[in-house]
């Protein structure tokens, strides 16, 4: 009598269903994140025939972020919270007079009106990210409430109440230019 050496084997056909199972509860119950950043559109092509032309220094407001994360503004550090100011007080200045909305100084080494006036973001390398966030949300709060002084003053409305051509006309008042490119 011969005996066969029988091979136990074990039922593989419910271990398809208890991997898939695994992977539906795991897709469930995991926490996808989502993608964070700066919303800020591109623009599709040059709004004016002169774009690698030349700026004036006086338009450009020159932030810097150094490698110990201070914010300086001009080469001069400035305390974060006074950054929304003097991004206010350059745009707003109104130094060739031809602004009739514009509530500034007239200083004559600050941005001639707002449609001229550049902000310029450089950066160390060993700069962090929350410091460069914290820098463009105080120029995003800047334009928003200069653009809200705009619509108020001027076309009488709420910025809430804004119609898209109202809306494009207070973004002509104050357009919200921002170079993170090196100056020269």
């Amino acid at each position: 009598m011969r005996h066969s050496k029988l091979v136990p084997s074990v039922n593989a056909g419910s271990m398809a269903d208890i991997a898939f199972l695994l992977l539906i509860f795991f897709l469930v119950t995991a926490s996808i994140s989502s993608d964070q950043g700066i919303t800020r559109m591109l623009p599709k092509d040059c709004p004016t025939n002169d774009c690698d032309g030349f700026i004036a220094e006086r338009n450009i407001l020159q932030i810097n972020i150094n490698n110990q994360n201070e914010i300086m503004v001009n080469n001069e550090i400035i305390p974060p919270e006074q950054l929304k100011d003097k991004v206010t007080f350059f745009v707003d200045n109104n130094g060739d007079s031809s602004c009739s909305y514009c509530h500034g100084k007239r200083n004559e080494k600050l941005s001639e009106n707002p449609e001229k006036a550049v902000i310029s973001i450089q950066y160390g390398k060993k700069s962090n990210y929350k410091t460069f966030i914290y820098v463009q949300d105080e120029i995003t709060k800047a334009f928003y409430e200069l653009r809200s002084e705009y619509s108020a003053h001027v076309l009488n409305k709420k910025p809430e109440d804004l119609t898209k051509e109202d809306m494009e006309t207070v973004k002509k008042a104050y357009p919200f230019k921002i170079s993170e490119a090196k100056t020269r």
